[in-house]
């Protein structure tokens, strides 16, 4: 124990020994079983099946998915998963690989710019921090944009704060690092690459007076750099596509901030629980954290600690603001808030006289100890569903009384235990003063919930959200010539066929890429798939039950079912 306190309340300690210990614990938790399970729909299937499929026509300028245009993101994330599968292959850890390795950067990132912006000891708590984060772990192991996004934009907003650093040396590099950070940022998701960057930035020189920083930045080099970077592609893509820049621009930027027109809209709340839950168990600390550093913002670090608070705050309303909201929107705001936790828990270690354990202590320790029961009983809850239905508090039809617990009851006790555990780490700490047992107590637990959640979930979320045994069915019969259709569109099908799928009826996502050019034998209405249906080519459809009962009767031939999933369903027209 010593020596691990010692470690941890050092605040003299090589760097690049810190960078093993991150780089030999965290590989664990952000790549340990990564290619078990197969692709999660529906940003899974999508966003391994585009570069599949530049891959496969040697187009790396016009992003399509199935086979049509699809220009709701720029193409950084997918040229990443491109290299990703010439080093792997096509295969669920590489498709999954881009993120993870984007989160561990991101991780090491927090643990630079935290030492450099306070010291050592701020720096390793950060990053155990944000390396503990359970829902920054969990995303960065799903194929998403947002991974990938958080960790350009994070290390855009990182050089900034470290070059405007009175006694930085490199100043220069850090500036035009900067520049290539938020390209990259721009290149792998848009708009907002470079929206929060100068938001942040002219909001902290504008609070904090320090305009002088200007005259460090040199604009004109620096806009060279970020135009060599992010530029070519998107006048590449708009010379090739005369459509793209309206559909980009107007379509995916505007439209989708202001109008509900994407279908996600929740309200101003909704990223308050969500923060919470994702930041566990750290996100008890956040408030606290905020207000110490606004009371320091006089301090000789009060600059950069106002810097760090308007970076979670303006993405995290910025976001708040928007009619369209997803959960890993607001990943980039864990950085900063990692390292505000970080410093906070830095200070207390290096004064005596300082405490931790507060009010919102036994908060903690309330709510670990209604979370555990709450779990523990998680996956019981269907077998009471009449009676919880008739409480009122839950619909009859929820899924939560009428689909399968994510989770087994043996599953639902270890994570009832970890979070006993936790809250019992947490009230020896207060009963001993000693902040140190609550960081390891909370962390070690995270980390092992970390390593031990993705299989205990796996069994119940592929169940659910993944389509790869009835798409490895209807591969082997596209080998063999016949055709393979969906239901409206199902992300990962054409990615484990290796082939065009036929969508009938909704064309979701697809629906500007179905009107450029002739699509008209891949976009087919239920009137035409009953006339394909009855033609002598085979054909093998995807579709869900329910969708199935539907039309089962108007089938000639009667179908023959090839394999059921969860609510899905594989048939086809013929026995080959």
């Amino acid at each position: 124990m010593k020596s691990i306190r010692a470690y941890f309340t050092s605040t003299e300690y090589p760097a690049a020994r810190d960078i093993l210990v991150i780089l030999c614990l965290f590989c664990c938790s952000f790549f340990l079983f990564l290619g078990r399970s197969g692709l999660i729909e529906p940003d899974e299937g999508r966003y391994s099946e585009i570069p599949r499929e530049m891959l496969e026509k040697g187009d790396f300028i016009t992003p399509t998915l199935n086979y049509v245009h699809y220009f709701e993101k720029p193409p950084l994330h997918y040229w990443l998963n491109i290299l990703s599968f010439k080093l792997f292959g096509l295969n669920e850890f590489a498709a999954r690989f881009t993120g993870a390795l984007a989160g561990l950067l991101t991780v090491l990132l927090v643990y630079h710019t935290a030492r450099k912006l306070f010291g050592r000891r701020t720096g390793i708590l950060s990053a155990f921090i944000l390396g503990t984060s359970t829902g920054f772990i969990a995303q960065s192991r799903i194929n998403l944009t947002d991974m990938t996004l958080t960790f350009f934009l994070s290390a855009s907003l990182c050089c900034f704060i470290i070059a405007a650093m009175e006694h930085e040396k490199r100043k220069g590099l850090y500036y035009n690092l900067f520049f290539v950070f938020t390209a990259l940022a721009v290149l792998t998701k848009g708009l907002i690459g470079i929206v929060f960057p100068i938001g942040i930035i002219c909001l902290y020189l504008l609070i904090g007076r320090r305009w002088h920083l200007l005259k460090e930045v040199k604009f004109v080099s620096g806009s060279m750099i970020f135009a060599l970077f992010a530029v070519p592609w998107f006048v590449l893509v708009s010379l090739r596509n005369p459509g793209f820049a309206q559909f980009f621009f107007i379509h995916e930027h505007l439209q989708r901030y202001t109008s509900t027109i994407h279908g996600r809209y929740q309200p101003f709340w909704y990223f308050v629980p969500i923060l919470l839950l994702t930041m566990l168990p750290w996100s008890f600390y956040i408030a606290r954290a905020a207000w110490k550093a606004f009371k320091g913002r006089c301090s000789p670090d009060g600059s950069r600690l106002v810097y760090l608070v308007l970076w979670a705050a303006f993405v995290f309303l910025f976001f708040s603001a928007s009619q369209s909201k997803l959960i890993p929107y607001i990943l980039p705001i864990f950085p900063p808030l990692a390292i505000l936790v970080g410093k906070m828990f830095s200070d207390r270690m290096g004064n005596e006289e300082e405490t931790l354990f507060g009010p919102e202590h036994l908060l903690m320790v309330s709510s670990l100890f209604i979370v555990a029961a709450l779990i523990a009983l998680y996956p019981h809850v269907r077998e009471f569903g009449p009676q919880i239905a008739d409480t009122g508090l839950v619909r009859p039809t929820s899924s939560l009384l009428t689909k399968p617990p994510l989770i087994t009851p043996t599953g639902g006790m270890f994570f009832s235990c970890l979070a006993l555990v936790m809250a019992s780490s947490a009230w020896i700490a207060c009963r001993k003063k000693d902040i140190l047992v609550l960081f390891i107590g909370l962390g070690l637990c995270s980390y092992i919930l970390e390593i031990a959640g993705p299989q205990l979930f796996r069994e119940g979320l592929e169940y659910r959200k993944s389509s790869r045994e009835l798409a490895l069915m209807a591969r082997k019969f596209a080998s063999e010539g016949s055709r393979v259709a969906s239901f409206g569109y199902d992300q990962s099908l054409p990615f484990y066929t290796g082939k065009r799928t036929i969508v009938i009826g909704s064309k979701g996502e697809l629906e500007f890429g179905s009107t450029q050019g002739n699509q008209s034998a891949w976009f087919i209405n239920e009137a035409e798939f009953l006339k394909l249906w009855q033609e002598d080519q085979q054909i093998v459809v995807l579709l869900q039950k329910p969708e199935y009962e539907q039309v089962a009767s108007r089938l000639i031939p009667n179908a023959l079912t090839l394999g059921e999933k969860g609510k899905k369903i594989l048939i086809t027209n013929r026995n080959n």
